[in-house]
């Protein structure tokens, strides 16, 4: 099965940017929904961004990222990418990249948790004010 690994965290100041990187094992574009999920040690698992699959390629952000986050595809690499622009302390967290096999271009359900079934290990991102 597709197997996914993050990279990218670390530490950025308030206002700087960031950008993470999740590698499928194999091609995700026309089968799987891939979505970033993050946590921290006093909240659960929240949603944050998610990428349909191609040739729609829809993009859906919660509402505490819209605007400031951006969630991408590089097809020839089988990366996707989530780019942190205009962090905020809130958002260090340990960020996720998931997958779901869902060929339609769009799903309420996108940033939810319990839909994801392929998870990668997490990378920490720490945002210092």
């Amino acid at each position: 099965g597709v197997q996914l690994v993050e990279s990218g965290g670390g530490s950025v100041q308030a206002g700087g940017s960031l950008r993470l990187s999740c590698v499928a094992s194999e091609n995700t574009d026309t089968r799987f929904v891939v979505a970033w999920f993050r946590q921290t040690p006093e909240k659960e698992r929240e949603g944050v961004a998610a990428i349909f699959a191609q040739p729609a390629g829809s993009t859906v952000y919660a509402d505490s990222v819209k605007g400031r986050f951006t969630i991408s595809r590089d097809t020839a690499k089988n990366v996707i990418y989530l780019q942190l622009n205009s962090a905020k302390p809130e958002d260090s967290a340990v960020y996720y990249c998931a997958a779901a096999p869902f060929p339609g271009a769009w799903a309420s359900w996108a940033l939810l948790r319990s839909e994801y079934t392929i998870w990668g290990q997490g990378t920490q991102v720490t945002v210092s004010s």
